[in-house]
């Protein structure tokens, strides 16, 4: 048997026992709005910016291709184009970090 754990949750006391998975799993981390990732598998169809170029909020920057659809990448605010990561027809992951912005 393992380790029983407590958990206040609203006041009221629980008591579980965690499972080996569960204390391995990998922990979440909040997300760093300045770089964008992959949110699903796919090929990088075009990609609008170039590094050190400056975008405001809403532009494109670039059209990943996944099952069959076009999603259109688009910048979440202004600033400037970091560093770009992928390639045009490169194939990406889920959660694969694709461009950098300052």
């Amino acid at each position: 048997m393992g380790k029983i754990t407590e958990f206040d949750i609203d006041g009221t006391l629980y008591q579980t026992e965690l499972t080996k998975k569960f204390e391995n799993r990998k922990m979440w981390k909040k997300p760093d709005p300045k770089q964008i990732k992959s949110f699903i598998p796919g090929t990088i169809v075009e990609i609008f910016v170039k590094e050190g170029q400056k975008v405001k909020a809403g532009e494109g920057l670039m059209i990943l291709e996944a099952m069959k659809m076009k999603n259109r990448i688009e910048m979440p605010f202004d600033g400037i184009i970091k560093k770009i990561h992928v390639t045009e027809g490169v194939k990406v992951p889920n959660r694969l970090l694709m461009l950098e912005i300052e």
